[in-house]
């Protein structure tokens, strides 16, 4: 190893144990060992641009064992990213760019949000695959404008990660061949040696997910990983993984255990190690000189990457104007001008159909004004109804919109997370709503990036019947509303629908439809502007008079037995004003005058949602009631099984008029006012 190149990957060695020194928090381990490949890949490989680190055609790099976060914020400080050495020493504290694992938007030069082991192994399979997708879609002879690789360092818990196998699988079924995924196999983890829950042949498993793939025997010889990473870049129909046997805690007295792993090394090792390696003892955040202008090279070397493809983009501009355009439109994640004119309106008298029916309808017209979505179903497309029918196959044609992703849910959200991250794409992923509980982690990633990710879930309620309670969503609802971030989306009707979809592409946030299998009615388009009642999150689709007794709110498909109740309550004097409620999200953005007026205090309220009550008594206050499920469902046929556990248009008259003779005078006395 050249004496250049030793030391500047002690440099960044260094830096990464003085913060995690500093914060007396951390992870040591990996970045002594991981070091020089992260050096090899910043310095080298990767055609980056530190000063514009958003360029379109840039490689991206992934960290996906995230707790060595402090060997990227060291790479990137030194490759000359918006990130200082001020930075580094406030690493893991408040505020700081630097939080414990790397966080998209909050540091300069980090592509996605890694903590979880496996999910940034699967999102450099979504980074990749849009790559591929984009560089089909606007890519002409001797205009490769979308021409870049994924690089990724793993560890041996992301390969232990069920995810990692969902995502790789596949990712050699779509031959992914500008995935380089560099396995930092150090044959230890948290609890010690590998070999205590890890003894598969990874190498051999990587080679049967049809991988190209290869074995350094040492990870700190450049010269042999450089070779690997040339060969892995001839290959150009497989993706590539390079086992680097590397010594976890290199040069420190805890080298090749597992306590170098999730502690600061304390003050006399943090010196020993310095000692052993060479590197002053007493200097805490050093960067030598002629470390610091090797390592800047790369400011160099980026802008001009960046100079002669925005020289080759202004000659296919010219060449490809409309293209041009469009790859500049969807790279700024705009939308086109005049596109939400394609949404599709339903008649009320049009015959009822299930909102994931309907869903297919509305995806198919955006999909003619937005080129960019892409997407699928974990093997069940027939049945959530999310293929576009003028589309192509991904796996056959790369220009393809349509990607089937077999049955990996998990994988799939998290490649959709990737996807979006990527940019240039709108993608989405479908499956049951009950399988959600498979997606969780992934659909908690997409609402912390902020990414523009969109999960359509059907099935969505005890009115799927007969598959029975394993296949019947309960709590599933309320789980998702509690993500941050996370815009939940259950119309009630095909027009909602519409609305709803128009949102998640406005919206350039995570969402998820909960959508129904069985069909319901079509509310009445010409009376209410179902729109601005869907972005509103709520809105009242019967006023029940001027001054009703009751208020009666219901989401998805559990609005139209609320209306058949009114209706019914109305017969006898009883006026009933109805709310539909499609997203709670939506409604807590709204002003605290817009919710007084859609729940006004003096009315009693009762909710109805086939699913876990836990929630609705913010909405409808400790005089209210709620019918809803806190039991799991029923094998049988769906009308059925919502009769017996309580959806029917009898209950919830009885419910509702029981509500009003227990509601408190004080209350009541308040109608109308």
């Amino acid at each position: 190893m050249a004496e250049l190149d030793q030391l500047s990957i002690n440099a960044l060695r260094f830096l990464a144990v003085d913060a995690v020194e500093k914060a007396n928090s951390g992870h040591p381990g990996a970045p002594l060992g991981d070091a020089p490949m992260a050096y090899l890949l910043f310095h080298k490989y990767m055609r980056h641009n530190p000063k514009h680190s958003k360029w379109s055609n840039r490689d991206r790099f992934v960290l996906s064992n995230g707790h060595a976060s402090a060997l990227l914020y060291g790479a990137l400080h030194l490759s000359g990213y918006n990130l200082s050495i001020e930075d580094l020493k406030q690493f893991r504290q408040w505020g700081s760019k630097t939080p414990g694992h790397p966080e998209r938007g909050d540091t300069d030069g980090v592509e996605v949000t890694t903590g979880p082991l496996g999910q940034g192994f699967a999102m450099g399979v979504g980074l990749a695959l849009a790559e591929k997708h984009l560089s089909a879609v606007y890519n002409r002879p001797g205009f490769n404008i979308v021409d870049h690789y994924t690089y990724v360092i793993c560890s041996d818990g992301d390969l232990m990660e069920g995810i990692s196998h969902e995502t790789a699988s596949l990712a050699g079924t779509l031959g992914l061949g500008k995935m380089i995924y560099l396995y930092d196999d150090n044959l230890i983890s948290l609890d010690g040696p590998t070999e205590l829950s890890f003894t598969e042949d990874v190498q051999k498993r990587f080679e049967a997910y049809h991988w190209h793939v290869q074995y350094v025997a040492d990870g700190n010889d450049l010269e042999a990983i450089s070779k690997a990473i040339e060969a892995a870049k001839a290959v150009t129909d497989k993706p590539s993984l390079i086992a680097v046997r590397t010594i976890i805690g290199y040069g420190s007295p805890k080298a090749g255990s597992n306590k170098s792993h999730g502690e600061a090394l304390g003050a006399e090792d943090t010196k020993k190690t310095k000692e052993a390696l060479g590197w002053p003892g007493d200097k805490s955040f050093y960067v030598p000189e002629e470390a610091a202008k090797n390592w800047h090279q790369i400011i160099e070397k980026g802008a001009k990457y960046e100079a002669e493809w925005n020289a080759l983009f202004a000659e296919y501009k010219k060449q490809y104007p409309e293209l041009a355009a469009e790859f500049e439109r969807t790279q700024a994640g705009k939308l086109k001008d005049g596109w939400e004119k394609s949404l599709p309106i339903f008649a009320a008298d049009s015959k009822p159909v299930a909102t994931r029916s309907a869903g297919n309808t509305i995806m198919n017209a955006y999909a003619k004004q937005v080129p960019e979505l892409i997407g699928g179903a974990a093997d069940l497309s027939a049945s959530t109804k999310t293929l576009i029918k003028d589309a192509k196959n991904f796996h056959l044609d790369a220009v393809g919109q349509n990607i089937y992703f077999g049955v990996r849910e998990f994988g799939m959200c998290a490649m959709v997370n990737g996807m979006a991250a990527h940019g240039g794409v709108i993608p989405y992923g479908s499956t049951f709503f009950v399988f959600s509980d498979y997606c969780k982690p992934a659909l908690r990633m997409a609402a912390l990036m902020h990414a523009h990710s969109i999960f359509v879930f059907t099935h969505d309620s005890i009115g799927l019947g007969e598959d029975g309670p394993t296949h019947q969503p309960i709590e599933h609802l309320m789980m998702l509303r509690a993500v941050p971030g996370l815009t939940d989306l259950r119309p009630a009707d095909a027009n909602e629908t519409a609305a709803a979809w128009r949102l998640a592409l406005e919206r350039p946030t995570a969402s998820f439809f909960a959508l129904s299998r069985q069909d319901l009615p079509i509310l009445d388009p010409a009376k209410h502007d179902i729109y601005d009642g869907v972005k509103h999150g709520a809105y009242i689709v019967e006023k029940g008079g001027d001054s009703p007794d009751l208020l009666i709110v219901g989401t998805g498909a559990e609005l139209w037995p609320g209306i058949n109740a009114a209706n019914e309550l109305k017969k006898e004097g009883i006026n009933v004003r109805v709310v539909s409620m499609p997203s709670w999200k939506l409604f807590e953005e709204q002003s605290e005058e817009y919710k007084a007026s859609i729940f006004p205090d003096h009315l009693p309220k009762l909710s109805i949602e086939a699913g876990a009550t836990q929630g609705w008594w913010k909405y409808v206050g400790r005089h209210g009631d709620v019918i809803g499920l806190d039991r799991f469902g029923a094998s049988a046929p769906g009308t059925r099984a919502l009769e017996e556990l309580g959806f029917s248009v009898a209950n919830i008259v009885k419910r509702a008029k029981a509500l009003i003779a227990r509601t408190p005078k004080q209350e009541s006395a308040m109608a109308g006012k």
